[in-house]
């Protein structure tokens, strides 16, 4: 059973909200993260992790919303993560323009929270590579009933 923590338990139960983890997966040409369901949810922290190395080719990432309604919009922009070693850590500056890259064992958490509306949150990668991510985040439901889920 599922326990979904209204707005204000959201709030009071750290700063960063509640967390949510997908399991590493090879993302290949496209993959959804997470899904948005009821209503709008705050992002306070997204961040994805190498578990196994990126194959040394050309790979671009690209971190997008995709409502139910209305268009796409970066997340985060893109990013070229070939040759990624295991452990390096990917987050989004939240303003839609950057996918920040850690350069050895540390990174910033992003600069901006961002709202995302019901749909999917996605992985757009440019080619077809070995290697593995996994992604984590953590929100506030701005409305009754919004969460976010593993996609």
């Amino acid at each position: 059973m599922t326990y979904n923590m209204s707005a204000l338990e959201a709030a009071e139960f750290g700063k960063l909200g509640i967390k949510v983890e997908r399991g590493t997966s090879n993302i290949t040409t496209g993959l959804d993260l997470f899904t948005v369901s009821v209503g709008n949810c705050y992002v306070n922290l997204f961040v994805g992790e190498v578990t196994t190395d990126i194959e040394n080719k050309s790979v671009n990432m690209t971190i997008i919303s995709t409502p139910s309604t209305g268009t796409y919009s970066d997340i985060g922009g893109v990013l070229a993560i070939d040759d990624d070693d295991e452990g390096t850590l990917y987050t989004v500056e939240g303003d839609g323009t950057t996918i920040l890259e850690s350069d050895g064992g540390m990174i910033q958490g992003h600069l901006v929270p961002f709202i995302v509306a019901p749909g999917v949150i996605e992985a757009t990668i440019s080619a077809t590579h070995s290697g593995s991510i996994k992604f984590t985040l953590w929100y506030v439901p701005l409305e009754d009933g919004a969460k976010i889920v593993a996609a």
